[in-house]
Parts: structure tokens; C-alpha cells; sequence
């Protein structure tokens, strides 16, 4: 595959090296009619800026990509890092993994140092919250850097692996229904996040398919990180009579619902007896919880492998591609967080 040079951008858009420079840099010295015929001719030669390469004694260049998670410590993201890792060495390339620790700054500078830093593409598992711009995602699409996302970004564009959200969850509440449980609450995830919304989505599903009857105060906002989660568990207990508590709630994720669990066992509420207890991921020590957790088991590995592979397609293609959304399926996976009430349902 034939590199397009920096001199070749600049001789067909009739600009100098530095114009050129200034663009890539998101320098405010250009035009906007400049800029936009600049990026124009990018695309069309299909030409990525080259960061600051180094080339090795032997003088074969290092391929290298990115791996920009949300934390470190969630064996979630850890898994899909490795699944991407086992692929990317499968091609020649190495794997560098960082974590912008659900910080959208941070996300933002990280995504910034590898476009410029000759790290070929990313695999980016977004913050997104709401209001906050996502500028760093649209300059990397203008720039024609080639990134995966793990979730989809309202008004982005971009290559997407994920899982089926929706059918998942809706078939973890089926289930609860199924097993006798008429009180059912999701604990949903960060509120903008569309794999929130979409867990929301198969929740109201499965109660648009039973006799029962779906409001909105089944849907409780308690955020996917231990601390949050932990304190507003307690404070949606601690806010109401036993009587009213829900027999199983459906997590939005398997940290948050250790956190759950933590809060429940320091009220004196006991998991399955008071109340069921469903995760999301199936994180590899879900089955060593204080209690085994019944979860969404999400496939991990085969996400990381999914989203290098589509990465290293588009770095090493001669010419733009389609862009490709790829949405994996999940298993649910029976523990002893959950009991059957009507005993009509075997486990």
C-alpha cells in the first residue's frame, strides 16, 4: 500500500506543509474554507497524519495500537484489552492499554497523544455525559485516524462492537418474571450512556410482554462505579418501608452490583431470601461474589478480538471503508443471587 506523503496533501489542495501542519494540529491560524478543502483532500487521498515514528535498529517500522478503557480495575475492560491484544499479535502489531479512568478529559488528551504520537488506531470505550462535547472524537474523524468504539456516541459515525443490550436484559427479567418476582427494579448506569438507555429499552420490554405492568420508578439511577453505587443503594433503602422493597433488582453491571450487595448485607438484607440480585458481564470472579451472581455473561474476549480486527482492517487498507457496527450476543448465567417464588419454574 502506497503512503500518501505530506507534500502530496499539500501540492493537491494548494497550501504549504505548514497549512497542512496547522490543520492536522487543530492550530485556529487557518481558514475555515481552508481547513475544510484541507480535510476534503485528506479523505479523498485517504491520507493519516504520520506522529513521531521510530523505526528500529533492523529498520522495520513498530505497528502499534491503543487501547483507551475506562478503568483499570474492571475486569470487564481487562478481558476485552486481552482479546484485542491476542489479535493484534496475530498481525504484527502490539497493544498499548490505558485508562482515562471514567474522566472525559482525560479520555480527550489520551486520544490525542496516540493520533500524534504514530499510534496506528484506537479501540475506545467513550465517556459520555451528556452535554459534554465530543469533539476529540470528530477531529479523529476528520483526520481519518481509524478508532473502534465499544459503545455508540449519539452523532458519531464510527465502527462499533457491542453487545445486545436490549435482548439481554430483557431475557434477565423474563426470567425473574417467569420465576414468580412481581417487584422488579433496575439499577440503570450513567445516564447518558447508550448502553444504559439500551438496558433500560429491554426492561421495559420484557414488562411490555408479561401481565405486569411497567412505571418508571422500576428504573433507579445509581451510576456503574463501587463508591456511587454503594451510596445511593443505601439511600434508596434507607428511603423506604420493607414492605415496599423490590424481590430483585437487575443491575446495570456486575461492579455494581457488588456494591449492591455490599449495601444490602450492612442493612440486614439477605441475597436471594430478601431480594435477587442480577448483574451484567459476568467479570471472571462474579462466581466468588459473597454470593454466586446470577449474570448477563457478555463475551468479553471475542469483543476485544471483534474490535482489533476491524481496527487493523481499516489501518491497513489502501482506501476509506464502510463503517461497520458489530453487535455480539450474551448468555445468562444462573447463580445463587436469584430464587425462584412460585416454584412452577425449574432452576
Amino acid at each position: 500500500m502506497k503512503k500518501i506523503t505530506i507534500e502530496e496533501v499539500a501540492k493537491k489542495a494548494g497550501v504549504s506543509k505548514g497549512t497542512i501542519s496547522a490543520v492536522i494540529n487543530a492550530k485556529n491560524s487557518v481558514k475555515p474554507q481552508t481547513r475544510e478543502k484541507i480535510l476534503s483532500v485528506m479523505k479523498e487521498l485517504n491520507f493519516r497524519p504520520k506522529g513521531v515514528a521510530r523505526n528500529l535498529k533492523n529498520g522495520s517500522q513498530d505497528k502499534s495500537i491503543g487501547i483507551i478503557i475506562k478503568d483499570l480495575n474492571y475486569p470487564f475492560y481487562t478481558a476485552i484489552a486481552s482479546g484485542a491484544r491476542e489479535y493484534a499479535k496475530s498481525k504484527g502489531f502490539s497493544v498499548i492499554v490505558t485508562s482515562s479512568e471514567n474522566d472525559h478529559e482525560y479520555e480527550k488528551k489520551l486520544s490525542h497523544l496516540f493520533a500524534t504520537k504514530d499510534i496506528k488506531g484506537t479501540i475506545i470505550a467513550p465517556i459520555v455525559a451528556g452535554t459534554v462535547e465530543i469533539e476529540h472524537l470528530f477531529r479523529l474523524k476528520m483526520i481519518n485516524y481509524p478508532f473502534v468504539l465499544l459503545e455508540d456516541v449519539k452523532g458519531i459515525q464510527a465502527n462499533v462492537v457491542a453487545i445486545d443490550n436490549l435482548k439481554a436484559i430483557k431475557k434477565a427479567v423474563k426470567y425473574l418474571i417467569d420465576s414468580g418476582h412481581t417487584k422488579i427494579v433496575h439499577f440503570a448506569g450513567p445516564a447518558y450512556s447508550s448502553h444504559t438507555q439500551e438496558r433500560i429499552e429491554g426492561f421495559r420490554h420484557a414488562f411490555s410482554e408479561s401481565p405486569l405492568v411497567f412505571h418508571k420508578d422500576m428504573i433507579v439511577h445509581v451510576g456503574s462505579i463501587y463508591e456511587e453505587s454503594y451510596k445511593k443503594t443505601l439511600e434508596y433503602f434507607k428511603n423506604k418501608n420493607r414492605k415496599d422493597y423490590p424481590t430483585a433488582i437487575v443491575c446495570f453491571n456486575d461492579m455494581q452490583a457488588l456494591a449492591v450487595m455490599t449495601a444490602l448485607k450492612e442493612l440486614n438484607i439477605n441475597i436471594p431470601e430478601d431480594i435477587s440480585i442480577v448483574g451484567n458481564d459476568d467479570i471472571y470472579y462474579a462466581k466468588i461474589y459473597p454470593v454466586p451472581l446470577t449474570t448477563i455473561k457478555a463475551p468479553q474476549h471475542e469483543i476485544g478480538r471483534k474490535a482489533a480486527e476491524i481496527l487493523i482492517r481499516n489501518i491497513e487498507a489502501s482506501k476509506l471503508l464502510p463503517v461497520e457496527r458489530v453487535v455480539l450476543e450474551t448468555e445468562f448465567v444462573v447463580r445463587d443471587s436469584t430464587r425462584i417464588l412460585n416454584h412452577s419454574k425449574k432452576q
